[in-house]
């Protein structure tokens, strides 16, 4: 804690301190005695994690955040407790951050997409939401030790796949690079130890030749009267290994390759040391790039080029200000500003808010496991930069087409695109761009989007809304399916839409609680609903049916004036998610989704039907329970007295099994809804002579 004090004192008021000290002692108490799996006090953790954002001189906000990250988790104290303390500001990043880990999923891929979402959303809301978030992963990176081999594997994959990118991304390097090695250790720990012992050996030689290289730059310099500053560079074992993964080179050829990098005053001085160091060794050709007249995508700036250096050694230089220098370490965290009126001043962090506003766009359709897929194109920094014929400059993801150019200008001119020109000349719109092309889009009015786009397109924008659009084609088509469907149903009971007239169909709507005639439509060509019964609504018909039919025919939505059962196989209830299936004597007969019946029925899919549970039903239902209990006198009784002490009504008990020690009870119960059903097991469960209780479905 003194580290991280001595560090908050370098740019922190004595007021925003002595907050984040009242943060630590808030969480020292909430979690005392708790530790973590290596045995460490529990405090330890967001102690460091507070120190890494400390490190990127995050406001005191963030800080006590950090601090607090697992507090509303773990212990006792609550986001109210912690807004009292220190405002609604850190309540509400704690509660962001928080949320990340605590939703459950049905599958692992499903688990890894939603969080992913709710942490891109979050962000969207406030970056400093991720900053807490990847220096909490960065520090459980770094004592994964105690963890089980396959979950140190889990997590070092997930990071190497989510969090390092999203680090790059935000152009956070330091964070980045320890992420991916620390990734990278604990995914394949015989790899890195090979390497890093390698790497170990050749230390010695390769400090003499940096030294002496650095010299030679360093007195180059002087002598044209430029300041600045030469740093050798080490390469990280992950960028290594990566390396000699995609070029197919031993680690010799990668080894072999030294690191500069040269940081000058001003801009000018930038391109002025650039040419220095060309005229000291030879420029290899094609390995120059400018990314300070074009940055790329997260605001990383600086002069790249590889030399032929002594023996051919490759020089890999990179030339910068020293405020470019912060941005690539520390990216949007550089110069953190975080007030409602500076907010657009920060260049990096405006990029990194730009390309984080546009995730907004993209989530509103779609599965998690889709988003996933459309924003992972996107957090690689694979990019390639095309102009617009006006000279506007457009970064797009690496084998992006004309199509996905297009839809980045604007989605109005991405729908109605047509064809497209490169460099003036006329080429498919599949056609893939490369670096420096200038590229013109041709638009046609009524065009629209064509679905084989999806095979090309690469961008997360493109694809988002040529599905969307797709969606929108499907309605068009299920509001014509539903109309023509119940025009026959009509036709059936001696009318048609035409004679039905505007102020019965009004009537109908309103009964039915719909806006529109098209949402009807829909309705009925997506099988939500069933064409012969609203027809008779339409009609006039089956009122009297619905009558007889008391509350029933009110309980399921969409089967308004039907009859209705419900299945004694699986006893659906309110808060159940169901399926109804068409019979001939029995009306409408609702089943869960979980009853065991369904595989039989589901060889008949035109007789299933969509349907739902309506708002506040006044009823009460059948279900069933099967408990397990101990053999002794009274057992039945103490059942039966708390299912009652409950409010239900038990209407019939059997016994399925006896043993020696054990007997199987069901119970036929009354319950209002599923939650009442749950609230009856739990208390059931309780009871010192129940082994098992569990919910009876065939």
């Amino acid at each position: 804690m003194r580290r991280l004090v001595d560090t908050l004192k370098s740019y922190l008021s004595d007021d925003q301190i002595d907050q984040i000290l009242r943060a630590y002692e808030f969480g020292a108490s909430a979690h005392e005695g708790q530790t973590r799996k290596s045995g460490e006090p529990y405090i330890t953790h967001p102690v460091a994690v507070a120190q890494e954002l400390a490190d990127m001189h995050l406001d005191a906000q963030a800080i006590t955040a950090a601090i607090l990250h697992d507090v509303v988790e773990d212990t006792s104290a609550s986001l109210d407790d912690i807004e009292e303390s220190f405002g609604l500001e850190v309540a509400q990043l704690v509660d962001a951050v928080s949320k990340l880990d605590q939703i459950q999923f049905r599958s692992r891929a499903e688990a890894q997409a939603e969080s992913f979402r709710k942490m891109m959303l979050a962000m969207i809301e406030d970056i400093r939401v991720i900053l807490v978030k990847l220096s909490d992963r960065l520090h459980n990176m770094q004592t994964l030790g105690a963890m089980p081999a396959a979950k140190k594997k889990r997590i070092a994959r997930e990071t190497l796949d989510i969090y390092a990118p999203i680090a790059n991304r935000l152009g956070i390097n330091s964070l980045k690079i320890k992420l991916e090695d620390l990734g990278f250790k604990h995914l394949y720990p015989l790899r890195y130890r090979v390497l890093e012992r390698t790497l170990k050996k050749s230390k010695g030689t390769q400090r003499q030749i940096v030294k002496r290289i650095s010299e030679e730059f360093s007195k180059a310099m002087t002598e044209e009267g430029i300041n600045g500053e030469v740093i050798g560079r080490e390469k990280h074992l992950y960028s290594i290994y990566r390396k000699m993964a995609e070029k197919r080179r031993p680690l010799s050829d990668i080894v072999d390759v030294y690191g500069f990098r040269i940081i000058v005053d001003d801009v000018n001085t930038c391109y002025q040391t650039l040419g220095l160091i060309h005229g000291l060794y030879k420029p290899m050709p094609g390995r120059f790039k400018d990314y300070i007249a074009i940055p790329r995508i997260n605001g990383y700036q600086s002069l790249h080029t590889t030399l032929f250096g002594p023996k051919g050694l490759p020089l890999e230089v990179q030339i910068r200000t020293r405020q470019m220098d912060r941005v690539a370490e520390a990216g949007v965290a550089s110069h953190w500003i975080y007030k409602a009126d500076e907010k657009s001043d920060a260049t990096p962090q405006r990029r990194a808010r730009e390309w984080l506003s546009s995730l907004a766009e993209i989530q509103r359709s779609g599965t998690s496991e889709e988003f996933l897929e459309s924003v992972k194109v996107d957090l690689f920094p694979d990019k390639i930069y095309v102009f617009t014929p006006k000279g506007d400059i457009m970064p797009l993801p690496k084998g992006a087409t004309t199509v996905d150019f297009a839809y980045a200008v604007h989605t109005d001119i991405g729908d109605r695109c047509v064809a497209a020109k490169i460099d003036r000349a006329l080429v498919p719109l599949r056609t893939p761009l490369q670096n420096g092309q200038t590229v013109e889009i041709v638009t046609a009015r009524g065009a629209k989007p064509n679905p084989n786009w999806l095979t090309f397109v690469r961008s997360a924008k493109a694809r988002t809304a040529i599905r969307n659009h797709m969606k929108n084609l499907r309605s068009a088509e299920s509001i014509d399916i539903g109309k023509r469907l119940l025009d026959k149903s009509l036709k059936d009971q001696g009318s048609s839409l035409r004679k039905i007239g505007k102020v019965r169909m009004a009537s109908a709507l309103e009964e039915l609680g719909l806006d529109n005639a098209d949402e009807l439509f829909e309705q009925l060509g997506l099988g939500k609903r069933l064409a012969p019964l609203t027809a008779r609504i339409l009609v006039g018909a089956g009122d009297e049916d619905a009558a007889d039919d008391n509350v029933a025919g009110l309980v399921i939505a969409g089967t308004e004036g039907m009859v209705i059962s419900y299945a004694k196989c699986c006893h659906p209830i309110p808060g159940d998610v169901v399926m109804g299936y068409l019979t001939a004597g029995r009306g409408v007969v609702i089943h869960r989704n979980t009853c065991g019946n369904l595989s039989n029925f589901r060889k008949q899919p035109e007789k299933w039907i969509a349907v739902t549970w309506e708002k506040d039903i006044e009823r009460e239902f059948t279900s069933q329970i099967q408990t397990e209990t101990r053999n002794r006198t009274g057992v039945l009784a103490e059942v039966a007295a708390t299912i009652a002490d409950c409010g239900s009504n038990i209407e019939q008990v059997e016994v399925l099994g006896r043993h020696d020690d054990c007997s199987v009870l069901t119970f036929s119960l009354s319950v209002k809804d599923r939650s009442h059903l749950a609230q009856i097991m739990r208390d059931v469960r309780k009871m010192p002579n129940v082994l098992r209780v569990s919910r009876d479905c065939a």
